[in-house]
């Protein structure tokens, strides 16, 4: 039966770096995200992020967050799956724990993630985690 957390990441660090640029602004990127959890689940997560930009600013991207920290009494580490899209206004993601990937009170963790925050939300974007704990 899955439980449903949620909470907001607040965005503590954002290093952004082009890798191809195209033209007409298109271009591929890649950060290295740090953001503090508070919620139902507490602690740190640091991301790896592609992006890919369209000429009139939005995006596609995919990426890697490891989260260290608690959730409710259990404390380890688990890595989220993620990709989303963001329409110049809107940021939508949605992502799945990496199978195996919990450690310590967070081994078995399965579950999924999802997000949607706009400008007026940052650096906080709201989140919600289905879970289930073996």
């Amino acid at each position: 039966m899955a439980i449903q957390a949620s909470g907001t990441m607040e965005i503590t660090s954002w290093d952004e770096k082009p890798y191809l640029e195209i033209d007409d602004m298109r271009k591929l990127t890649q950060a290295s995200v740090t953001q503090t959890v508070s919620g139902e689940l507490t602690g740190e997560v640091t991301s790896e992020t592609l992006m890919c930009y369209a000429a009139d600013g939005s995006a596609s991207f995919v990426g890697l967050r490891r989260f260290v920290g608690t959730l409710g009494q259990r404390s380890g580490s688990f890595v989220l799956q993620e990709d989303g899209t963001f329409d110049g206004v809107t940021a939508k993601v949605t992502g799945f724990v990496v199978p195996g990937s919990g450690t310590d009170d967070l081994g078995g963790l399965t579950g999924t993630f999802s997000s949607s925050s706009t400008h007026s939300d940052y650096p906080s974007m709201p989140f919600m985690f289905d879970y289930d704990l073996a």
